[in-house]
C-alpha cells in the first residue's frame, strides 16, 4: 500500500516529491514506488455561502437575522474545484493505504487539509508531518518521525472555531448594517479595527498643537558645539533660555571637561519577513503591499528565486546554514556579484543574530534559493523586490560596520556642550548600503512616526575626523546661534507604516490588561502576515480608505462604517480575546463548544445592537450623473489609484474610472499627475494647478527622447478597462451583488 501526501502548495509539493523520489507526473499529482504526492493551493474548501442553507437567507431582510445555522457547512471553492477533485480522486484510490498531512505547520494550515478530508467524506489512518523549512533534510528528518494526526485534533478545532466565528460575526453584522442603512456597508474582526487605527491617528493630528523650541550651537575651535540643558535635551521650549545660553556663551572660554573615545559597531538589520520587505518597497520604490506579494508570489512560483513569502519569521533555522554558499552562488550577477564573490572566498559564518531555530515557526525568513536567475527575465518590480532580498541576505553574512565614536563635553559659563564626531574604520555590511545609494534606491531612514510634542532636538554627528582635544583644554566661543522649530504632528499611515500599527496593535487598544496585550504581541496583530496585504486592499476597494499622495486616509465612508458598527468590532482587543481563547481550544484547556455558544450570543447582541440605533447613513458623495445602464444616480468615489464614479444600485454594477494617477511627473513640481477625460479630449492634470493634452505631453516626450509610447498608453487604457470589470466591495462582494439598494 502507498501513503497519499497532501501538500499545501504545489511548489512545496514538488519539493516532497523530489525528496521521496515520486517522479512520475500526474495531473495535479505525483507518484513513486511508496508515495503519492498531491497538493492544494492554499484553501480549496470554505464555510458555505448563507444561500445555501435555504431560501430564507437568499434576500436580506432584517427579519431573517441573526443567521445562526445550527451547524456550519463547508463547500468547495468554484475557482480551484477541479483541484480538489484531484485530490479527492487520490484519496479514494484503493492502493492508497494512509494520508499523510503535510500543509504548513500552523493552525491554518491544518485547516486546509482537514476540511478537504472531512468534505471528501474518506476514512483513512492520518499521519501529520510537521516541519518549519522545505529543505530536504528537514522533509527527511520529517518524514523519519511522523505524528499521529490526533496529536493536532485540538490544534483543528481551533481553526475552525476561528472560521466560523468569523462567518458568523462577520456576515451578520454586514447584513445587518447593510439592511439597516440601505447601502453597501460591511464590518468584521481585523478591517473595521483596522479603520480605528487610522482615525486615531487622524484625531491625534487634527489635536496636534504645534510647540516652538530652541536650541543652541556654539563655535569655537573651527567646529561647532551643541548645548544639552539639565535635562540632557539639546534644545528647550523657552527661547528666554536659549538666548540667555548663547548670550553667556559668546566670546566666553569653554574648558573640556571630558573626552570619550569609543570602538562601535553596527549591525545588519534582521532578514526578511513578508511585512518587513512589503514596509521597505512601499518606502522605496512605493509599491503597495499587495503589489509586493504579487511580485514575491511570482518570483517564489514562476521564477523559483527566492522563499515561501507568507512568512512571519525572520530568522533562519539551523539546517540551512549549509545550503548558503550555493544561495550566494545563485546570486553572483547583478551589481551584488562583487560581494558575492568575497563571501564565497571566506567561511560563512552563523550566529544568534539570524539563525535560531526556536525563533522560526511555520516558515523561515525570505532569502534567495539556490536557483539562479537572468535579472532580465525579471519585470521590473519583480527585479526590484529580488534585489532587497538579495541585499538583506548578504547584509547578514557580512561584518559589522566598525567605527570610532568621539564625544567631547566642554562647559561655558556653566552650561554644557557637546560635540560628536565619527571615523569609519571598517565598512562591512555598509558595503551593501553603498550599492543601494549608487543603484538610486537607498532607503532613508523614516522620521518618528509620532512626536509627543517634545522636540526631537539637534543630533549632528560629525563624519570625519574631529579636532584633536584634551581634557582641560580652553575653547574660546567666537560664535553664537539660536536654531528654531516646531513640534511636530503624527504622520498620517502609509501602507509601511499601516502593516507595522497591523502586527502591532497593542498601543492602540483601549483596555489597560495585560495579558491581552500581551497575546495579541505574540499572535501577530490584526490579520496575519499572508492577509493583512488583501485587507488594506479591500478597505480601498470598498471605497472606506482613499490615498492623497503616499498617505492613506479615511473617506467619509470609512468614517461613517466606524460610527455604525458595533463597538466591540472597532477594537484590536476582540482579536485578543479570541485567540486566548483559541489558543486554550488548541491546547485542550477550553472546548469549541463553549466559545461557539459565546460567538452565538455575540452574535445576537450585535444584530440587535445595529437594529436598535438610531444613526442614519449619509451618501455625501452624490452626484448628479445618471447611470447610463439603469438611469439611478451615481456616486463619485476616490479609488485607490484615482476617481471612479459607481452605481449606487449594486445590482446594477456599473462603474466607469474618471481619473488615474500615472507614474508621469510633472514638469513644474514632479509630482505624479492624473489622467483624466476620454478619447482626443485626454489630459493630464496636477494639484499644482498644471494642465496638459495627452497628444502635447507624448509629442514633447518624443522630442526629448523619453516618455509615453502608444504602447504605454494601450496597456493603461486596457488596465482601466480590466479595472472597470473588477469587484468594488470587499470578501462579501458576492453576497452584497445579490441586494438591490
Amino acid at each position: 500500500m502507498k501513503s497519499l501526501v497532501i501538500a499545501e502548495k504545489p511548489s512545496v509539493g514538488r519539493d516532497i516529491a523530489r525528496v521521496l523520489g515520486c517522479k512520475q507526473g500526474g495531473n495535479g499529482y505525483l507518484e513513486g514506488k511508496e508515495y503519492v504526492v498531491t497538493w492544494a493551493l492554499g484553501h480549496l474548501i470554505e464555510l458555505a455561502d448563507p444561500e445555501s442553507y435555504g431560501e430564507q437567507w437568499k434576500e436580506w431582510k432584517m427579519e431573517t437575522l441573526p443567521m445562526l445555522p445550527e451547524r456550519l457547512q463547508i463547500q468547495v471553492i468554484k475557482k480551484t474545484g477541479h483541484q480538489y477533485q484531484t485530490v479527492k480522486k487520490q484519496m479514494y484510490r484503493k492502493d492508497i493505504g494512509q494520508i499523510i498531512i503535510a500543509t504548513d505547520a500552523g493552525r491554518e494550515g491544518e485547516l486546509v487539509a482537514r476540511w478537504i478530508i472531512e468534505k471528501s467524506g474518506v476514512k483513512k489512518p492520518m499521519k501529520r508531518l510537521w516541519i518549519s523549512s522545505v529543505t530536504d533534510k528537514a522533509i527527511r528528518q520529517g518524514f523519519s518521525g511522523l505524528k499521529d494526526a490526533k496529536d493536532y485534533q485540538k490544534l483543528y478545532e481551533a481553526a475552525v472555531a476561528r472560521a466560523e466565528a468569523d462567518w458568523m460575526v462577520g456576515l451578520n453584522a454586514t447584513r445587518a448594517l447593510t439592511i439597516k442603512h440601505n447601502a453597501q456597508l460591511s464590518c468584521g474582526r481585523v478591517q473595521t479595527p483596522t479603520l480605528a487605527i487610522i482615525a486615531k491617528r487622524e484625531a491625534q493630528i487634527k489635536q496636534f498643537k504645534p510647540k516652538e523650541y530652541y536650541g543652541v550651537k556654539m563655535k569655537g575651535s573651527g567646529v561647532s558645539f551643541t548645548w544639552k540643558s539639565p535635562q540632557n535635551s539639546t534644545s528647550t521650549f523657552s527661547k528666554a533660555e536659549a538666548e540667555n545660553v548663547k548670550n553667556s556663551a559668546v566670546n566666553s572660554t569653554a574648558i573640556v571637561e571630558e573626552v570619550k573615545k569609543k570602538q562601535q559597531k553596527s549591525y545588519a538589520p534582521q532578514l526578511y519577513d513578508l511585512t518587513s520587505l512589503q514596509q521597505d518597497a512601499n518606502r522605496i520604490f512605493g509599491f503597495s503591499a499587495k503589489q509586493t506579494l504579487d511580485f514575491m508570489q511570482n518570483l517564489y512560483e514562476r521564477h523559483k528565486v527566492v522563499t515561501y513569502p507568507r512568512t512571519d519569521s525572520r530568522y533562519l533555522t539551523s539546517d540551512i546554514v549549509e545550503t548558503i554558499p550555493e544561495r550566494l552562488r545563485a546570486c553572483r550577477s547583478g551589481a551584488y556579484a562583487p560581494i558575492c564573490g568575497k563571501l564565497l572566498k571566506s567561511k560563512i559564518k552563523a550566529n544568534k543574530s539570524f539563525v535560531d531555530d526556536k525563533k522560526v515557526s511555520d516558515h523561515h525568513a525570505i532569502i534567495p534559493t539556490e536557483q539562479g536567475v537572468n535579472l532580465k527575465d525579471l519585470e521590473y518590480g519583480e527585479r526590484k523586490i529580488y534585489e532587497l532580498v538579495i541585499s538583506r541576505f548578504l547584509a547578514v553574512l557580512m561584518p559589522p560596520c566598525e567605527y570610532q565614536q568621539t564625544e567631547v563635553t566642554a562647559v561655558c559659563a556653566g552650561e554644557t556642550f557637546t560635540l560628536q564626531g565619527r571615523i569609519m574604520q571598517q565598512p562591512g555590511w555598509q558595503e551593501i548600503r553603498n550599492i543601494q545609494k549608487e543603484s538610486g534606491f537607498a532607503a532613508e531612514e523614516e522620521p518618528d512616526d509620532f512626536l509627543d510634542g517634545t522636540p526631537s532636538g539637534v543630533r549632528d554627528v560629525v563624519t570625519g575626523s574631529i579636532p584633536d582635544f584634551s581634557k582641560g583644554q580652553k575653547i574660546l566661543f567666537t560664535e553664537g546661534k539660536i536654531s528654531q522649530g516646531k513640534t511636530k504632528p503624527p504622520v498620517p499611515f502609509t501602507e509601511a507604516t499601516l502593516l507595522a500599527a497591523m502586527e502591532n496593535p497593542v498601543k492602540y487598544m483601549e483596555s489597560a490588561d495585560k495579558k491581552l496585550r500581551q497575546t495579541l504581541g505574540e499572535t501577530g496583530g490584526l490579520g496575519t502576515v499572508a492577509t493583512r496585504a488583501d485587507i488594506i486592499e479591500k478597505l480601498f476597494n470598498s471605497f472606506m480608505l482613499e490615498k492623497r499622495d503616499k498617505y492613506i486616509h479615511l473617506t467619509s465612508k470609512g468614517r461613517q462604517v466606524l460610527e455604525l458598527a458595533p463597538q466591540g468590532l472597532t477594537s484590536p482587543e476582540l482579536t485578543a480575546k479570541w485567540e486566548q481563547e483559541l489558543a486554550d481550544i488548541a491546547g485542550g484547556k477550553a472546548k469549541k463548544k463553549d466559545f461557539e455558544a459565546k460567538i452565538r450570543a455575540y452574535t445576537v447582541d450585535i444584530v440587535k445592537d445595529i437594529q436598535a440605533s438610531s444613526k442614519t447613513y449619509r451618501h455625501d458623495n452624490l452626484t448628479n450623473k445618471k447611470c447610463p445602464e439603469c438611469g439611478k444616480l451615481m456616486l463619485e468615489v476616490n479609488h485607490k489609484n484615482g476617481k471612479m464614479l459607481v452605481c449606487q444600485d449594486r445590482e446594477c454594477g456599473y462603474r466607469k474610472t474618471i481619473s488615474r494617477i500615472t507614474n508621469a511627473r510633472c514638469p513644474q513640481c514632479h509630482k505624479k499627475m492624473e489622467l483624466v477625460g476620454e478619447g482626443e479630449n485626454q489630459r493630464f492634470t496636477c494639484v499644482c494647478g498644471y494642465r496638459e493634452k495627452l497628444s502635447a505631453f507624448e509629442k514633447r516626450k518624443k522630442e526629448s527622447g523619453g516618455g509615453v509610447s502608444k504602447k504605454d498608453v494601450s496597456r493603461y487604457m486596457n488596465k482601466m478597462k480590466q479595472e472597470a470589470k473588477e469587484p468594488v466591495n470587499n470578501a462579501f462582494a458576492d453576497a452584497l451583488a445579490k441586494l438591490k439598494l
